[in-house]
């Protein structure tokens, strides 16, 4: 991005830090209350209440979504699923549930601290289809043309490249693969003072572009397709559920 005084490693830890602090801390950090009312937002956001309540206590407590990409498009038994900046896991434990035994789900985190939440909580839940692993977005550990979906909630804007995330999800696509995320875009351009804030940045303001430029980032990686599915406005920002696909 044009203007910025921080570099892109200077972002990306700053990013890592606030999330290792979300992830250790736990409740308040990323502006949620506790695991009841955490519920009740989440199912604001689209989320099945039940299903929430019947997980083990403190599963949620680093959520910090802006939707639920999982009701953007059905995921289908056998599928393979990555889940880009995977936080706690919530998203990859009801991934795998939907793909079944033959499917699995891959959660990808540069946080160690939220690595390790998310397996924890894998283990409580006995899921045998998930695994998590540790890396960028931005240069994602897999190889190509080797997952069915990509998934991501409220994590891209995060991202001080968000075009080679977009290079990366399309890469590691199978042909007819499908990208679905849940992100925040702007109405208008963010100011430049608060694009060189980090505080702002890491709370998932700072690196939030406009929604075309963001829907433009998507289809020059390749992707065709394009759809935003919904969109809610709040605060001067826009949550928006999109999904793209890739050409065969």
């Amino acid at each position: 991005m044009m203007g910025l005084k921080h570099s892109d490693e200077e972002i990306k830890k700053a990013v890592r830090l606030k999330y290792t602090e979300i992830a250790t801390a736990g409740l308040e950090q990323c502006e949620w209350e506790a695991d009841a009312g955490k519920i009740a937002k989440a199912g604001y956001l689209g989320y099945d209440i039940k299903k929430l309540s019947r997980m083990p206590g403190g599963m949620i407590d680093t959520f910090c979504g802006c939707g639920n990409p999982l009701t953007i498009d059905k995921l289908k038994p056998g599928e393979i699923v990555l889940d880009l900046g995977s936080g706690g896991g919530l998203d990859c434990f009801l991934a795998a549930e939907l793909v079944g035994d033959k499917g699995k789900v891959i959660g990808l985190d540069m946080t160690k601290e939220m690595l390790r939440k998310a397996q924890m909580g894998a283990n409580k839940l006995k899921l045998r289809n998930v695994e998590f692993e540790k890396g960028d977005i931005e240069d994602i550990p897999l190889e190509d043309g080797s997952v069915d979906v990509v998934i991501s909630n409220c994590v891209i804007n995060l991202s001080p490249n968000k075009d080679k995330v977009f290079r990366e999800s399309f890469r590691v696509l199978k042909p007819r693969g499908r990208l679905i995320v849940c992100d925040v875009v702007s109405k208008e351009d963010i100011p430049e003072d608060s694009r060189n804030n980090l505080d702002i940045w890491v709370l998932c303001q700072g690196g939030v572009v406009k929604e075309e430029e963001y829907i433009e980032k998507i289809r020059k990686a390749g992707f065709e397709e394009i759809e935003i599915v919904s969109k809610a406005s709040f605060e001067g920002l826009v949550s928006a559920k999109i999904k793209a696909l890739k050409p065969a």
